[in-house]
């Protein structure tokens, strides 16, 4: 299957900047992936498209302030730092700008808010990334001074820099273990009085954990799309939350997926199990795309994503190419917001 036939034509301007003024307040779009048939809704009324003994599924994770601008030492000059994968308690995998002048024994300093972090590369490894060591001029821990002076890593498509705002609301209210540079951004639209709808009409929930990496923004750049991989993430799943998923699934009831990651979660957890969702902690290099045989998810929650990306094509896997494709012209045509700060899509 060609890549190229999951482009469509979007606005610049429906490419949402910032999120909306209240968080619960997103616009919905329902797919019945049978018929293709639309509604159009707010995710304040979700719970009126969902039956007694549905079991929802989120992402628990949480975002971290992955970015660190800073100045290189001795001589000045601005480094951005994007921190990838945690080594250990001082080491980071990181990306790092310019590269070609921060190569290892390289230091850098950051400072905000009166807290200062130092860095020093020690190697360089492939595509860019960097071996970089922290260290702090106080009693703090590391992880302390990149919580205080650390940046939202906001996607590339937001065309500003973060601003305070984004480290509330480009984490979902339920956010717990820290390890993301993305958020999970379908759980965005869930406030607490819309969890509570959920519970007072009888639909189930459970959490997972994956954290989100920086591979989540990575294009597709091959022309066929089974020759694109995409980077392996980490997941964890509680033994509770394997019970009441193998539950619903023995018992026929329908497992409401909230997200792409937790999807490729659940359905790499699956595989593993047999069909039976397996607990503990585990890497995802799954890439959904149409011709998945799905194991776990009866219905999903999402965004509206990029052209010719892995995450449309997961969606396209689940509810089928012509009908996403088709909808998302619609969601062009009444303007709905796209991307992790955009409005929510439905699929039953």
């Amino acid at each position: 299957m060609k890549v190229a036939e999951f482009s469509f034509d979007l606005p610049d301007e429906l490419v949402a900047q910032f999120p909306p003024d209240e968080r619960g307040a997103s616009r919905l779009l329902v797919l019945d992936r049978r018929t293709g048939g639309v509604t159009h809704s707010t995710i304040r009324d979700l719970a009126r498209f969902l039956n007694p003994g549905d079991l929802t599924v989120f992402n628990d994770t949480r975002v971290f302030p992955a970015r660190l601008i800073g100045e290189r030492e001795p001589g000045g000059g601005a480094v951005e730092v994007m921190l990838v994968s945690r080594i250990d308690d001082e080491r980071w995998e990181a990306l790092v700008h310019p590269g070609q002048r921060m190569r290892p024994g390289r230091r850098v300093r950051f400072e905000r808010g009166g807290r200062t972090l130092h860095g020093e590369v020690l190697e360089e490894r492939f595509f860019g990334r960097r071996l970089v060591r922290f260290w702090t001029d106080d009693a703090g821990t590391v992880t302390d001074a990149i919580e205080a002076i650390g940046h939202i890593p906001l996607p590339p498509y937001i065309k500003r820099p973060d601003l305070d705002l984004d480290r509330d609301r480009y984490q979902t209210v339920f956010a717990r273990d820290a390890g993301s540079i993305a958020a999970p951004t379908a759980g965005l639209h869930f406030t607490d009085a819309i969890l509570r709808s959920l519970d007072d009409a009888g639909v189930e929930r459970a959490t997972i954990t994956l954290h989100v990496g920086y591979g989540t923004f990575k294009p597709v750049r091959a022309t066929e799309v089974e020759e694109h991989t995409v980077d392996a993430e980490r997941y964890a799943i509680s033994e509770g939350a394997s019970s009441r998923i193998n539950a619903a699934l023995e018992s026929g009831r329908r497992i409401i997926v909230v997200g792409t990651t937790t999807t490729r979660a659940l359905e790499s957890a699956a595989a593993r199990g047999g069909g039976r969702v397996e607990s503990g902690s585990a890497e995802t290099e799954l890439f959904i795309h149409p011709g998945h045989r799905f194991l776990v998810s009866g219905g999903l929650i999402t965004n509206f994503h990029l052209p010719a990306s892995s995450l449309l094509m997961l969606v396209a896997a689940f509810a089928g190419r012509e009908s996403v494709l088709s909808a998302y012209r619609e969601a062009v045509q009444q303007r709905y917001r796209f991307y992790s700060y955009g409005d929510a899509m439905l699929v039953l």
